[in-house]
């Protein structure tokens, strides 16, 4: 079995000696992990560096095998992701997310798309959190947990929209919240695409993904708790707000 593509690094660990498992991100095979034989070397280890994009070979005798990755560089962003502690901390939290929420071996071309995009955006602080929160959206929304937000689940009104359902994931105007407002997750603005965007608005954004990444899509994978990397990124967007 052998199959050639290109993908971004999301993890690397040490295996034996001189080796390490790589799990990559590619577009027609989706999460993939595969032995490095010399990873652990100076030539290899400066290229297997989280959010590298690389030319990646694997091959194996079998399909369900681990298999072997030979890789070649195509690009690096270690000079983007350590240019501050934001883009640091944000290529942690998507890695850790991917690592976390995607199985092994099924492909999702759109998400890897808007994932390595967001990658390139990394350095760009002014941008990125607002990428980040579109991302966390096409993440649940990939894996079956999308919130529409188009109408409310009550009365079918598209104005007013001020909750969200934290069952269902459906917008709820304020008049079809009645006497349950109290147990509804806000809607801010930025997910509905309208206002400015700070910071404040979308840390309130991110605790409503938050809520369907927590209670729906982790329930889900057995209730695995969410990587702490996302809540580090959150403290620091909330310091920097």
């Amino acid at each position: 079995m052998e199959w050639r593509e290109e993908g971004a690094v999301l993890r690397v660990r040490k295996h034996g000696e001189n080796a390490v498992i790589l799990d990559v991100l590619t577009e027609g095979h989706g999460r993939v992990a595969g032995v490095v034989r010399g990873g652990t070397g100076r030539k290899l280890s400066a290229i297997l560096q989280p959010g590298a994009q690389l030319d990646v070979t694997w091959k194996a005798r079998l399909e369900e095998h681990l298999g072997a990755f030979t890789v070649e560089p195509i690009r690096s962003r270690a000079a983007q992701s350590m240019g501050g502690r934001l883009a640091l901390a944000g290529l942690n939290a998507v890695t850790g997310l991917l690592c976390f929420a995607l199985p092994e071996r099924e492909a999702h071309p759109p998400l890897y798309g808007r994932s390595v995009q967001l990658l390139d955006l990394l350095g760009q602080d002014e941008l990125w959190p607002l990428g980040y929160l579109r991302w966390e959206l096409a993440l649940l929304e990939e894996l079956g947990f999308g919130l529409d937000l188009s109408s409310c689940a009550v009365t079918g009104a598209t104005e007013g929209l001020v909750y969200v359902s934290p069952k269902s994931g459906r917008a709820v105007s304020r008049t079809g919240a009645g006497e349950w407002a109290d147990r509804l997750l806000p809607l801010p603005p930025v997910l509905l695409r309208q206002g400015a965007a700070s910071t404040a608005d979308i840390l309130e954004a991110l605790t409503v993904t938050g809520h369907f990444l927590e209670h729906h899509l982790a329930a889900s994978l057995g209730d695995k708790p969410v990587p702490e990397a996302r809540a580090r990124l959150l403290d620091l967007l909330r310091r920097s707000a």
